[in-house]
């Protein structure tokens, strides 16, 4: 049996003596029951005699033999990485020193041995929840038990929860042994053999590793079962066809025990480091850890939390749930992502692609440890080298996400609670009385009737046809909720979506093959296959049907966790081993079951158990295929649950937030984490969905959600309205005044959507992904970007007419004045008073506007207006991109037009590098240069001398332009 040697990042790197050691067999005992081999090393009694002799010198010569092999192919020479562990680095201490110190201390000073694991490097041994985690316990699993004294002695399993494990893997605990590695066309391949079984059931003692280096900053890392086929997560990811030429990577592998750790080949930064922390590779328990390269750590979604975790005995849980936000749970998305910083300002990326239920504890060393139920270890690393560039990577791995339709983009209001399709009228029409701008008009569940899907109330809704076709000839839009739990207790023949599923065998089938029966609103309710093709045609059918009575132009998916309102089922679920497996991770309610269905439910391809985090996936995919249908345009589909791919497909909003200042505050986080997910389309509820807000709260709301990439206001059953209009004349032209300020920069917004498309940029942007070398944005999470160039400082504290925020070093521009202010990286002070948001341009940037209106259908016909900011040389640039916002694939067909814009040596020059029909339909009206030093004798606009006008704030504006965005154009001044 192999033992476990703990190596701290710093001691990865061995000397050929190490290889030497390491690399003799291990002589194992049989056993005649596997499943009781001791989880400790077993040690044969010796004794001297003449045949030992002879029978010990034989097996040094064989010895001797394998070692010279081992070090062949663990140091043949490659042209790319190195596969066998490197020397020590200088003035660290290496792995023999490591081992040298343990060795030394006595076998029966096992609590010394013990001791010398320092409580930041201390691996948890006993995660199981609920359990009080006694001596006895930790050491039948032949851990290490050490009470911590920052803990009650009366509650070691909470210790160990929130915070330094009692239980923990001591040094020589068993793991696998790399047996053989051979050379692939992508990489390498090997085996891992562990001579043992541990305390969960179902070890898998023989598994596969391949490692391909699919591409310079992009490694993927397969661990798999090569006797047994095994659950893995079916969404498309790109097949390499070559091998990466230059990586950026290097990668080192240990043999006994087996690790893996990855370098950066530049600065030799560790990235990844498996030999932390034991492996683990059973049936129902996979588990592995690795150091990190810092504390600075991101995504791991979906929770609420900071932006930047906290390392501090963290553990994030991942196990789509209905349950309005709050900390320390696992919520309605699974997106198993981190971006990490390194020193220096580079990055690098993480992707476990596992959808089963999961553990990711973060603890102080730094150090992540993942915990998985199920599938297999199948993950990426991301070279960068900057925080944008992993993301990027990550994209191209799981799919970038899609254009939005344009009007995706403009005001969008709901509420539970209308009652009727009158009263909802009656709000439309409200908006439009006070000029409020307003694109998508939403119905919750109230419009169904008796909240059947495919239906609408026939009495309380009855003009909602009507409703729906004055919003079209209003240049406005509408958009339905859908649950995807359909009512199984009408008589039958009474409610085709029910009847026709049955015939078609679309829902989930419990134990006995039936349909799984559970509750959500309408009562009793059977659940959609949505794994399964037949059920994304009988999804579109039913869409295309209700279409005919109520022509809807989006949808809203709620519920898709999926949701229910009894555990499991009607009838409860069957006793195995996917409803109770070994080990739980800390979800909501303790049982994987909580909330939701059975997790042993058949689905078309696996059991709810693997599948259960892609309900909302796999429904959005169904969705946005029946649109594109119906409606030949771009599908709109916002979705509560979510999972990597989901932007593909559809955009999200955080869910059943509170009116409450804190809401407003984590709704920042929500967006960033969510552009990190490739999900740039995303938004919290304005104002909160539950409770009700103050109009301070609601004011402020609107001016920070006036930013979110996707802007809704919705609140829930029982509460006032919370629309513009229903305020008071200040507040709600405050909240007006916002609204058309995003109107305004709807083509810089339009074209960050574009990006986000084309390469997976992000859209809502936190500041170190555009200053990686300045540790003070690492934290920021009260602050954002909109691309790389305007940096929004909302008022997130109630009774304040300031707001404290941070510049990074450079020059900044007040958008709306063009007032300078030069910052050293510090926090100023900024004016806040109830009707202002801070908006600030970056140097070096060009951001195209329009004169806003009550639509952007009506808005982006407007003439454009450029805002340039100019950087001390004078210099600044910027783009467009435009179609006609609707049509499928513009891109791809060549039906858009992409304008560059740039500012040098005193002239701003546009560059038509793609032009479509649409591009004709537009002039440029108006510009502004913020930042020119001084007043200009004249200007010319290509040839001809124009008027203009020059502030004292330096800021040159020209009007009357009259260019058509088609052409060319030059704007010079002397």
């Amino acid at each position: 049996m192999v033992s476990y040697k703990k190596l701290n990042p710093e001691d990865v790197r061995f000397s050929s003596s190490v290889l030497s050691e390491d690399a003799r067999p291990v002589q194992q005992d049989k056993v005649s029951d596997p499943d009781r081999v001791s989880l400790l090393p077993h040690r044969p009694s010796c004794s001297i005699t003449t045949s030992v002799v002879v029978i010990g010198c034989i097996l040094m010569l064989l010895g001797v033999g394998w070692v010279l092999y081992t070090m062949y192919w663990l140091h043949s020479p490659s042209s790319q990485h190195s596969y066998g562990p490197l020397p020590p680095a200088p003035g660290k201490a290496s792995g023999s020193r490591l081992r040298a110190e343990v060795n030394r201390i006595p076998s029966s000073s096992h609590k010394e041995a013990c001791n010398v694991i320092s409580e930041p490097w201390r691996f948890d041994c006993y995660p199981e929840r609920g359990v009080v985690v006694t001596q006895e316990l930790c050491e039948a699993r032949n851990c290490c038990f050490i009470p911590t004294s920052s803990a009650s002695t009366s509650a070691p399993s909470q210790s160990r929860k929130n915070g330094i494990p009692w239980c923990f893997y001591p040094l020589d605990f068993p793991s696998y042994s790399l047996v053989s590695l051979n050379e692939t066309s992508m990489g390498v391949k090997g085996t891992l053999v562990k001579g043992g079984t541990t305390y969960y059931p179902g070890d898998i003692l023989t598994v596969e590793m391949e490692i391909c280096h699919e591409t310079d900053t992009r490694l993927h890392v397969r661990i798999t079962d090569p006797s047994s086929s095994r659950y893995e997560v079916p969404i498309s990811v790109p097949a390499a066809a070559k091998k990466a030429e230059n990586p950026e990577y290097l990668v080192e592998l240990t043999k006994q025990p087996f690790g893996l750790i990855v370098r950066r080949r530049s600065t030799g930064a560790v990235l990844l480091n498996t030999t932390v922390a034991p492996l683990f590779y059973t049936d129902q328990f996979l588990q592995f850890s690795t150091s990190l390269a810092s504390p600075y750590i991101y995504g791991l979604g979906e929770h609420r939390s900071t932006f930047l975790h906290d390392v501090r005995w963290n553990t994030l849980t991942m196990w789509a749930r209905d349950v309005p936000p709050m900390e320390q749970t696992n919520l309605y998305g699974v997106h198993p992502f981190y971006l990490t910083m390194e020193a220096g300002g580079t990055a690098h990326g993480f992707f476990l692609l596992n959808s089963n239920a999961m553990d990711v504890v973060l603890q102080p060393a730094p150090a992540l440890t993942w915990r998985t139920i199920g599938g297999i270890l199948d993950f990426y690393v991301f070279l960068g080298p900057d925080p944008g560039s992993v993301v990027e990577q990550y994209v191209d791995v799981i799919g970038r996400p899609a254009m939005p339709i344009y009007w995706a983009l403009g005001y969008h209001l709901c509420r539970w609670g209308y009652n009727s399709s009158d009263s909802t009228w009656e709000v439309v029409k409200s908006l439009r009385n006070y000029g409020i701008p307003h694109d998508t008009q939403w119905n919750d569940i109230d419009y169904m009737d008796q909240f059947k899907d495919f239906t609408f109330d026939p009495t309380n809704f009855d003009s909602l046809p009507d409703l729906v076709r004055d919003l079209h000839a209003h240049n406005q839009t509408y958009v339905i909720m859908l649950d995807p739990a359909i009512s199984s207790t009408q008589p039958k023949g009474s409610y085709w979506p029910f009847d026709e599923g049955l015939k078609r065998g679309v829902f989930m089938k419990d134990a006995e093959g039936k349909p799984l029966i559970g509750k959500v609103w309408p009562g009793q309710t059977a659940f959609p296959d949505f794994s399964d093709e037949v059920t994304h045609e009988w999804w579109f059918d039913n869409l295309r049907k209700f279409h005919e009575k109520v022509p809807f132009d989006g949808l809203w998916i709620d519920m898709n966790e999926p949701s229910n309102f009894v555990d499991g089922s009607m009838n409860g679920c069957p006793t195995n081993s996917l409803e109770n497996p070994p080990y739980t991770p800390g979800v909501l309610g303790g049982f994987l079951r909580s909330k939701t269905v059975c997790a042993s439910v058949q689905q078309k391809q696996s059991t709810h158990y693997n599948l259960h985090s892609l309900y909302g996936l796999m429904e959005a995919k169904a969705s946005a295929s029946a649109l594109k249908r119906i409606l030949s345009k771009r599908p709109f589909v916002i979705s509560r649950s979510s999972f990597p791919s989901q932007g593909l497909y559809s955009g999200h909003w955080l869910g059943d937030n509170r009116s409450q200042w804190k809401d407003l505050y984590t709704s920042i986080t929500g967006i960033l984490t969510f552009n990190l997910f490739g999900i740039p389309l995303v938004g919290a509820d304005i104002c909160g969905f539950s409770e009700e807000p103050q109009e301070e709260l609601c004011v402020r709301w609107t001016q920070l959600g006036a930013f979110y990439p996707f802007t809704r206001n919705h609140n829930t059953v029982g509460m006032k309205p919370q629309d513009p209009t229903a305020f008071s004349p200040l507040a709600r032209e405050a909240m007006k005044q916002a609204l058309l300020l995003r109107y305004s920069l709807f083509p810089f917004l339009y074209t960050l959507f574009h990006h986000a498309h084309l390469h997976g940029h992000t859209v809502a942007r936190p500041l170190m992904f555009e200053f990686p070398g300045d540790v003070k944005t690492y934290g920021i999470d009260k602050q954002f970007l909109w691309g790389r160039s305007l940096l929004v400082t909302p008022v997130l504290e109630p009774g304040v007419d300031f707001v404290g925020g941070y510049f990074p070093p450079g020059l900044w521009f007040d958008y709306f004045t063009g007032d300078s202010v030069r910052s050293k990286g510090e926090e100023l002070r900024l004016d806040a008073p109830l009707d202002k948001i801070n908006l600030h341009l970056r140097e070096g940037s060009i951001t195209p506007t329009q004169a806003p209106n009550l639509t952007l259908w009506i808005s982006s016909g407007q003439p454009l207006h450029l805002v340039s900011a100019l950087s001390d040389d004078g210099s600044a640039s910027g783009d467009l991109f435009w179609d006609d916002g609707e049509s499928l694939d513009t891109y791809e067909t060549n039906q858009y037009t992409y304008i560059v814009f740039s500012v040098s040596q005193k002239a701003m020059t546009s560059q038509v590098l793609h032009s479509s029909q649409e591009a004709s339909f537009l002039s440029v009206d108006s510009t502004s240069f913020y930042g020119v030093p001084e007043k200009p004798s004249r200007v010319l606009v290509n040839t001809r001398e124009v008027p203009f006008t020059y502030r004292d704030n330096q800021v040159l504006t020209v009007t009357g332009l009259g260019l058509s965005l088609a052409q060319n154009f030059t704007i010079s001044w002397m």
